[in-house]
């Protein structure tokens, strides 16, 4: 039997979709088993408490279980790559730091690009990193801490949840636009490094919000500063690092979500809409205020654009530092 042009371009045109029909259902019908969250950093953290608090009810609103993976180690990129390697199908996320745009430039061969091996969902929030002492150091003022440190000659400690993280790029920040010479001392999370800086044994500590916010309040950790360009709702009485005297010393800290490049945009477009319902309910957005977090609107597209312009920029500051993974 003869076919008709007609005929044959009918069939070849239904040959064509028929790979699309698979992903176009799967779309449909996601979620429709439990979710992994990477994180890449260690429970307890900032990275680590933002995107839990959010899951938990995002999860009930998503009618699926989200269950969250701490995969910790290489400033972030070993959990990092693991979800860059990870089925494209909207069932592994990465809530990650503003560290992904700074870890690349810092740590060699990681396995992945931040920038095309990943789509962006949502902003989670950004909080600013708080510039913290032990009450014992005496320190009440960043200009105190910056005298010391420049009287130490070099042996100032600070902590970070790993080399390149957010946490000790805010330190970079400062040390040099206030003009100090220190040593850097790498942590696997913010709760360890938190514990260092109580003790003493530790010098200072730019750590989130959300992880010392207690602490503070509670007398334990005394707060110098915020990171962020203007001063933190939390800590209304606290100063940023800029109206302490140091310019080009702030630092943007957030939190969002990621999902492998290849996922389908249908899914993207239904966990965003879904995320975004879920911030914006009262109880949320008192959770997220009580951890100090800032709301952040924005799309997909521009956190995928937020992403591309902070590489270069921070990859500068990378270099002018001399920043070393260890």
């Amino acid at each position: 039997m003869r076919l008709r042009r007609r005929d044959f371009l009918s069939l070849a045109a239904g040959a064509a979709a028929l790979p699309v029909l698979p992903r176009f259902a799967k779309a449909q019908e996601w979620p429709a088993k439990t979710i992994k969250a990477v994180v890449p950093f260690s429970a307890g953290s900032a990275t680590d408490i933002i995107p839990r608090t959010v899951f938990n009810q995002l999860s009930a609103d998503l009618g699926q279980t989200i269950v969250v993976e701490n995969r910790t180690g290489a400033g972030g990129t070993l959990g990092a790559a693991a979800v860059a390697r990870a089925e494209p199908d909207g069932y592994t996320l990465l809530a990650i730091s503003s560290a992904h745009t700074i870890i690349s430039s810092v740590y060699p061969n990681i396995g992945y690009d931040p920038v095309a091996d990943f789509a962006g969902v949502i902003p989670l929030g950004n909080l600013p990193n708080v510039l913290v002492v032990a009450p014992s150091s005496g320190f009440k003022t960043v200009e105190d801490l910056v005298a010391a440190a420049k009287a130490k000659n070099g042996t100032m400690t600070y902590a970070s949840a790993g080399a390149g993280t957010a946490t000790h790029f805010s330190a970079e920040r400062l040390r040099l636009s206030a003009g100090f010479e220190g040593s850097h001392i790498p942590f696997r999370g913010g709760p360890e490094a938190v514990t260092e800086v109580m003790t003493g044994r530790v010098d200072f500590y730019f750590a989130p919000m959300a992880l010392v916010l207690p602490l503070i309040n509670d007398g334990r950790l005394q707060a110098l500063a915020v990171s962020s360009p203007m001063r933190a709702s939390a800590l209304p009485h606290v100063p940023t690092t800029l109206e302490a005297g140091f310019p080009n010393s702030d630092y943007l800290f957030w939190v969002a979500v990621f999902v492998p490049a290849k996922t389908p945009q249908a899914i993207i477009a239904k966990l965003y809409q879904q995320t975004q319902k879920t911030l914006a309910t009262a109880s949320m957005k008192e959770k997220l205020a009580k951890l100090g977090v800032e709301p952040m609107a924005m799309t997909s597209a521009e956190l995928d654009a937020l992403v591309k312009a902070e590489i270069p920029v921070n990859a500068a500051i990378v270099k002018a530092v001399n920043l070393k993974a260890g």
